[in-house]
């Protein structure tokens, strides 16, 4: 369901349906779109979170598609906001993010693409998760300060090339995704952002972060040859 676009010009709202909720998505398809990326936001956050569209944009003038939506219903966000149970439900965000993954390979304008996830924070976790649900569809995962740890035992099950962007003074979290990058088995890189905190907030440290997973996505979703490289 088309809706018209609240914040970013190049999007256009849509509804996703999963099972008997409904999630909101922002879907921008820049011309001649290489690849779609999917969007899996952390903990307590939601579509609107600046950081992912601001990476999402940048992603977009490279000529990826981009996928950002909610995890969970306005209801359940509700119920999640006194509990905060469902955000750090990891097989749960996974489902999810595989039906609105499916949901996508239904769209006429989305199907010939092929798929990454950008995964941030607990939102990776489910990126991996989903990842490995989908070794046909997924073919490449970015994750940004996330917390592939809690995949635990689905880690070595990942296919899809995955690069883990951390911040140079994310400390715990670093060393969270160097013991993960070391359970994997696939293609996988790590590339730490100098001076740059969990929220990457420090002049140029999003930029960093965009310009990464652009060069990567666009390796392993777009272009020529991208079948030769799968």
């Amino acid at each position: 369901m088309w809706q018209g676009g609240k914040t970013d010009p190049d999007i256009r709202e849509v509804q996703v349906q999963v099972g008997d909720v409904v999630l909101g998505g922002s879907l921008g398809i820049p011309d001649g779109a290489e690849g779609l990326v999917i969007f899996a936001h952390g903990s307590g956050s939601s579509r609107f979170s600046p950081r992912n569209r601001a990476v999402a944009r940048a992603l977009r003038a490279q000529g990826l598609a981009t996928l950002l939506f909610d995890l969970l219903s306005e209801e359940e966000e509700v119920e999640d906001a006194g509990t905060g149970e469902l955000r750090f439900d990891i097989p749960f965000l996974a489902r999810r993010l595989a039906a609105v993954t499916e949901w996508a390979e239904r769209q006429p304008a989305l199907a010939p693409l092929r798929m990454g996830y950008f995964g941030s924070s607990t939102g990776a976790a489910a990126a991996l998760v989903a990842a490995a649900l989908h070794p046909d569809l997924i073919h490449a995962v970015v994750s940004r300060g996330g917390r592939p740890d809690l995949a635990g035992p689905v880690l070595p099950r990942v296919q899809a090339p995955t690069l883990l962007l951390v911040g140079g003074q994310d400390v715990g979290v670093l060393e969270l995704n160097e013991e993960s990058l070391a359970r994997m088995e696939g293609l996988k890189g790590i590339q730490i952002i100098p001076g740059a905190t969990h929220l990457f907030e420090e002049p140029g440290a999003l930029e960093q972060v965009a310009r990464q997973a652009a060069a990567w996505f666009l390796r392993f979703l777009g272009g020529v040859g991208a079948e030769a490289r799968a």
